[in-house]
């Protein structure tokens, strides 16, 4: 079986909201303690900004942030 880069890339961007700060109109930060390729498809995508850079974290974009939180909904929670 193939892995399927979609699905993890997914699954990235939803891991991300755990780590979700300095939220405003313009998106928010996350930490990027992800893989570095997983990170630059996000970013190719336009989930997130560059993440190329000395700081320890990223920002994704709006539509990212709303991607994001979609996702962690979908994959991580459950009904009560």
């Amino acid at each position: 079986m193939k892995n399927d880069i979609d699905k993890i890339d997914d699954a990235v961007l939803a891991l991300l909201a755990l780590t979700l700060h300095d939220e405003n109109e313009y998106g928010a930060r996350a930490w990027k303690g992800h893989d570095w390729d997983a990170l630059g498809r996000l970013h190719d995508k336009g989930m997130i900004h560059d993440p190329v850079g000395m700081a320890k974290s990223v920002v994704l974009t709006p539509e990212g942030l709303a991607k994001c939180r979609e996702l962690f909904d979908t994959l991580f929670t459950r009904e009560s």
